[in-house]
């Protein structure tokens, strides 16, 4: 069970956004599996298409490096750096950050590219998931409507491979909701596309924000 000051984050972005009420179950669900994943030594695999490609790259930023907090390197890998590159060792320790790790699968053009030649444009998603997905990762996958094909083939994937699945979408979730196709959809209460995407961007910053103090909060 996360810490209680890491739950806290749904409150904290409830009270900023109370049109995001309708969904604090799902996501203290998906705080919860993030945090889980993480402790469990694992990673967190974002994907989305347009604007959602765009909010699973933002998403990698985040968790990548400090957010919020500064996120001190240990003891253990200072010593370390000391036994391997003691010249570079304190510029390492000033500027390095602790890291929570993630992938974003739209930037591998190389691979999508190739592989939507080759094979099927709607199974890039699926095919990186066949690859690096490991059970006990988070698949974070962003569709507006919830209809996107190669969003939805990633998150069967997910699943075939013991992936855990977050999707987030529009009112109606559409078929990942329909079709239950994740383990934790949340659905923020639009359904313009614009207006889903501005309210996607906070959600996935408390889901960053509570990762974050879970593993570098006091």
């Amino acid at each position: 069970m996360p810490k209680t000051s890491t739950l806290a984050k749904v409150d904290d972005l409830i009270a900023r956004y109370p049109a995001l009420s309708v969904c604090r179950d799902d996501l203290i669900e998906a705080v919860k599996a993030i945090c889980e994943s993480y402790a469990g030594g694992h990673k967190l695999i974002a994907c989305g298409n347009g604007g959602s490609a765009s909010d699973a790259e933002h998403i990698v930023g985040e968790l990548m490096k400090g957010f919020l907090l500064p996120r001190k390197l240990d003891d253990d890998m200072e010593a370390k750096m000391r036994a391997v590159c003691p010249e570079e060792a304190d510029y390492f320790m000033e500027n390095l950050q602790g890291a929570l790790p993630a992938l974003s699968m739209v930037n591998q053009v190389a691979l999508n590219t190739a592989f939507a030649n080759d094979q099927a444009p709607d199974l890039s998603f699926a095919q990186q998931l066949l690859g690096m997905g490991d059970d006990g990762d988070v698949l974070l996958a962003i569709s507006t409507s919830g209809n996107s094909t190669n969003v939805i083939y990633a998150l069967q994937m997910a699943k075939v491979k013991g992936v855990r699945t977050i999707a987030l979408t529009g009112k109606s979730g559409g078929k990942i909701k329909s079709r239950q196709l994740a383990d934790v959809t949340i659905c923020v209460p639009d359904d313009e596309t614009f207006r889903i995407q501005e309210l996607h961007l906070p959600v996935y910053h408390m889901l960053c924000i509570a990762a974050e103090n879970e593993f570098f909060g006091d």
